[in-house]
């Protein structure tokens, strides 16, 4: 179930409870297919301290439910004012995720977008190291040794929330958000979609046109259809209302 709370709501929320902790889920059309797919994301899921729409579909699909979705929540918009939130209140970020350099540089950026912003430390861990206890227990140590306030991680649906699940296992009084591509977007190794496009819930077909073969089966094949399918049942709920 998404919360329907506006991007501003979900910042004061996590700087009302830097002490207590929490995981938000970004939770975009790719990633409600998923779940609807597999029991084990269904549990993985429900642990979620917030689920947020980081997908126009979903805004549009409560909407025709009847509920109030009042805007779309993305992670790679939470990188920049969840870290903003954190300088202004003396926390710190640990970023983890991306191609070797990429954390390092949207640290920097992140940076002088917030004056004053302490950066607990940046990881691009080796793919497949989350299939390995040795190497996966490694990155995690790294993580906590630092004790940051927030953790962004940027590794894709689920591995991040896996990884979170693991954190949380000894690190519980942090906040963490999967991100996605939201590290190198913040870098500017990789380019979000318009404002314009963003509003009118396009940015999927940017992405398409940047990555296209690395995302349209994904997109075409698997998302949009199911995005249709996810409408179509939104209105049908409402009207048996």
């Amino acid at each position: 179930m998404v919360d329907a709370m506006t991007e501003a709501e979900v910042v004061r929320r996590v700087r009302e409870t830097w002490h207590d902790g929490g995981w938000i889920l970004t939770a975009n059309v790719d990633i409600v297919r998923a779940i609807t797919r597999d029991r084990s994301l269904v549990r993985l899921a429900s642990t979620a301290t917030l689920t947020v729409a980081d997908g126009m579909p979903l805004v549009w699909a409560g909407r025709i439910a009847g509920r109030d979705i009042p805007e779309r929540v993305t992670g790679s918009s939470l990188v920049h004012t969840l870290t903003h939130a954190a300088a202004l209140d003396g926390r710190s970020v640990y970023l983890l995720g991306g191609a070797p350099g990429v954390a390092e540089r949207a640290a920097a950026v992140m940076r002088r977008q917030s004056p004053g912003l302490k950066i607990a430390g940046v990881a691009a861990p080796p793919v497949g190291f989350d299939q390995h206890e040795d190497t996966l227990r490694s990155v995690i140590d790294d993580v906590v040794l630092t004790q940051p306030s927030l953790v962004l991680i940027g590794m894709g649906f689920p591995k991040q929330e896996k990884l979170i699940q693991r954190l949380r296992e000894v690190m519980p009084n942090a906040w963490y958000v999967g991100c996605g591509a939201g590290i190198p977007m913040a870098s500017g190794d990789s380019k979000r979609a318009p404002v314009t496009m963003q509003k009118l819930g396009l940015e999927w077909a940017h992405r398409l046109a940047m990555e296209p073969r690395r995302l349209a089966k994904r997109y075409l094949r698997d998302d949009l259809p199911f995005a249709l399918r996810l409408l179509a049942g939104a209105a049908v709920r409402r009207v048996l209302r």
